[in-house]
């Protein structure tokens, strides 16, 4: 099984939902924080830069240029990363707590997998994929 974590909102370059981590930085940006809620969401936020890979590829595309095509490619935890899920059940926390609503999504299939390391994958969704 796969989680994502998505906005309610919409991207306007992918057609699909936001996902946590932009949203997360797009509050860090906002000036609509505590001290204190800016340390915690930072100390989330770099938690992950420490744990969490930036994945290399977004899109199943490999001709010359595709790096510069909108990528469909969306980010999904493995079931079995259960540290970074909590912590993204956290940074989900502080995001509701702000006005932002984030739902947890679920998945035995998310699309054509084009990155995968130990806690993550990255897949261009399939038609019937809900992300």
């Amino acid at each position: 099984m796969y989680i994502r974590f998505a906005l309610q909102r919409f991207n306007n370059d992918s057609g699909v939902r936001d996902g946590l981590f932009s949203a997360a930085y797009e509050l860090l940006e906002s000036y609509e924080l505590s001290a204190d809620q800016i340390s915690l969401l930072k100390e989330k936020l770099d938690w992950f830069e420490q744990n969490l890979r930036t994945p290399n590829r977004f899109n199943r595309s490999k001709s010359k240029g595709s790096y510069r095509r909108t990528t469909k490619g969306l980010s999904w935890f493995k079931d079995t990363a259960i540290q970074h899920i909590s912590a993204a059940r956290d940074l989900t926390a502080v995001l509701k707590d702000h006005g932002w609503f984030v739902d947890e999504l679920t998945t035995p299939r998310p699309g054509y997998i084009v990155y995968e390391d130990e806690h993550q994958v990255v897949a261009e969704p399939f038609r019937e994929t809900r992300a």
